[in-house]
């Protein structure tokens, strides 16, 4: 890694990415060479066509001290994702995934969006979650006049190394893993119900695989409830005037989730991600908005379901209403036409069974539709999942085209909604992290401990030296591999990345038994 010439040679970049370098030397100016240093990397980053592969190097005051493996995961509710196989019901399962899918992210719903550490290759991350699986009235409770303002999570007592600014300091002093800002969100301890018997566990492992472009594979797992979740994470970002466009990238083919026995057993659901936008560049006031679709297909089983999820265009004018709506259509078996519909006015009416609305930073509510909206589709008929249904509106015949329906479906009195979910009630449950003394060398923790310690102290000069001693390091290691002709492995993936996801090697499968075996929590001398 060198440095540019002209900027400050403290700012490094890696020689071997694709395109021109991107630097943006510190200005150490305090908040206002803060800003002055996002309006000159938005500035360079104009017309560059994918930014998360480009040779970027930040300074340590532009940077949140979160390690980036560490922020994208998708178990901010791990309540949420224990539930998914809980009810005997098809419907009801297809519920709990999309009410999983819309919690799995609740960092952007109460959070500031940040830039994490940039993983280096080999990177990994492992932790663990004690919950009791989140219960919901899904079937037969109306929508409360009112958002719920309490909290559904109950954890499993004890003290985890969860990572909130307060234990950052606490936590430092006794050698816990130290804890990092994103998850400043995290509820405390004492606004959960612990001291539970009836909570199971979570476990995650991440580790990246790719460098150029910047590529993790991830793997969680309840096992107590027969439950695994999978994926790539690479996502490719483009500069649009004062947006951050942010989309998936070509190995990022969504989440997986299998059910491996239980109620839901041979069932997998397969959830689309949408596109993003970071608004707000030039001002420095960060927010995010989401537009596009999400599908939410489930194959196997003897009954399937699918989730068509559309979130609305913001206007140009005025505040961000962060509104989506959706429906909810059977899938018929032996057919495949379903996979042509990514909008709601793509279906036919026929094949709705239940709607919903709201907002993706709120509550989101949802009703059933029509008594026949289960309609014969095999030699023996589905059976409703509820008959309280049973008084809404007949559906509208097939023959009414699915635009022209979709105002009749949408079209329903309050008292038919039940809330899913309300996320503006809901705070992010705390993760256990095994303390840096159990931790190897490229587990995310220890590998950044140092510069997250200078971070918090706002030592951000000598973060940035720290920082630049690992992007050396790691160019050394390259440079070493090029001269053998030898190439890197990962540890706890497989390298075959094709098809959206990757398996577990040995090793890996090693660390989520040892994850699933570790304590519920560490105490000041673990």
């Amino acid at each position: 890694m060198t440095s540019i010439e002209g900027d400050d040679p403290q700012v490094v970049v890696d020689d071997e990415a694709p395109g021109p370098p991107i630097s943006v030397p510190d200005s150490g100016e305090g908040e206002g060479g803060r800003l002055k240093m996002i309006v000159s990397l938005v500035r360079k980053s104009l017309g560059v066509a994918d930014i998360a592969a480009m040779r970027l190097s930040l300074p340590a005051s532009l940077l949140e001290p979160l390690p980036n493996l560490e922020y994208w995961q998708y178990l901010d509710r791990p309540d949420m994702f224990a539930a998914i196989n809980d009810s005997e019901d098809p419907f009801e399962r297809m519920l709990a995934v999309l009410r999983w899918c819309f919690t799995k992210d609740l960092k952007f719903v109460h959070g500031k969006v940040c830039k994490p550490y940039n993983s280096v290759l080999g990177e990994h991350f492992r932790a663990h979650w004690d919950v009791v699986p989140a219960k919901a009235p899904l079937s037969s409770t109306p929508a409360p006049s009112k958002p719920a303002s309490s909290e559904t999570a109950s954890v499993k007592s004890g003290t985890s190394s969860k990572s909130s600014r307060s234990a950052i300091s606490s936590n430092s002093k006794t050698g816990q893993s130290a804890s990092t800002a994103a998850t400043s969100l995290e509820a405390p301890m004492s606004q959960l119900n612990v001291g539970s018997d009836d909570s199971v566990r979570v476990v995650y492992l991440t580790e990246q695989v790719s460098h150029h472009p910047p590529i993790s594979a991830f793997y969680a797992s309840c096992p107590e409830r027969h439950l695994e979740s999978y994926g790539i994470d690479q996502i490719s970002a483009k500069v649009s005037g004062t947006t951050l466009r942010v989309s998936p990238g070509n190995f990022n083919k969504g989440i997986y989730v299998n059910i491996t026995g239980g109620p839901g057993a041979g069932e997998q659901y397969h959830i689309t991600h949408p596109i993003a936008s970071v608004n707000g560049l030039l001002r420095g006031s960060f927010y995010v908005t989401i537009n596009d679709s999400t599908i939410i297909s489930c194959t196997g089983g003897s009954q399937r379901f699918r989730v068509i999820i559309e979130y609305k265009e913001e206007s140009w004018l005025g505040k961000a209403r962060y509104l989506l709506e959706g429906v909810i259509h059977l899938v018929v078996e032996g057919e495949t036409q379903h996979n042509e519909w990514t909008k709601i006015k793509h279906v036919p009416h026929s094949r709705v069974v239940a709607v919903f609305d709201g907002s993706w930073r709120g509550r989101i509510r949802w009703r059933r539709v029509g008594v026949k909206s289960y309609p014969d589709t095999t030699p023996s008929s589905y059976s409703s999942p509820s008959p309280s249904h049973a008084s809404l509106p007949v559906p509208i015949p097939p023959s009414v085209s699915a635009a022209s329906s979709k105002l009749d479906i949408s079209d329903g009195k309050e008292e038919d909604y039940q809330t899913l979910v309300d996320l503006a009630a809901l705070q992010i449950v705390p993760k256990v992290i095994r303390p840096i003394s159990k931790q190897i060398p490229y587990e995310s923790h220890k590998l950044w401990e140092r510069v997250t310690k200078h971070m918090l102290k706002k030592e951000f000069s000598d973060a940035t030296k720290e920082k630049i001693t690992i992007e050396q390091k790691q160019r050394d290691i390259a440079a070493d591999r090029k001269k053998k002709g030898t190439k890197f492995v990962p540890v706890y993936f497989e390298e075959d990345l094709e098809r959206g996801y990757s398996d577990l090697t040995t090793a890996g499968r090693q660390a989520i038994e040892e994850e699933v075996k570790e304590p519920a929590s560490y105490d000041a001398a673990s």
